[in-house]
């Protein structure tokens, strides 16, 4: 059984950062690639982020290049996602994800794990 558990999420004003963090109890956490995705109301599920097992690959949707970075401690079995220059689109339940396959972390795919989700508002 793998459980997923995030926060860091909160009330923040356009321009500033926060850092999500997402907890995972997953005995071969180093062979599973995380993801973030995000869903904000009347809207889909949208990909945001992805870091390979090694931390050695990541991948990011445009909408959020070069403003969030996602990183992973394998000491704590946690990775996270900051986020700089935030928007008031990108208010939204972030999810933190977790498959053995990288492949699956991106647009319309099918993660195995989930988590319960984080809310991220931006005010203008």
């Amino acid at each position: 059984q793998v459980q997923l558990v995030e926060s860091g999420g909160g009330l923040v004003q356009a321009g500033g950062s926060l850092r999500l963090s997402c907890a995972a109890s997953v005995r071969t956490w180093r062979t599973v690639a995380m993801g973030w995705f995000r869903q904000a109301p009347g809207k889909e599920r949208e990909f945001v982020a992805r870091i390979m097992w090694n931390g050695g690959y990541t991948d990011y949707a445009d909408s959020v290049k070069g403003r969030f970075t996602i990183s992973r401690d394998n000491a704590k079995n946690t990775v996270y996602l900051q986020m700089n220059s935030l928007k008031p689109e990108d208010t939204a339940v972030y999810y933190c994800a977790a498959d053995g396959n990288y492949r699956v972390m991106v647009q319309h795919g099918t993660p195995a794990y989930w988590g319960q989700g984080t809310q991220v508002t931006v005010s203008s």
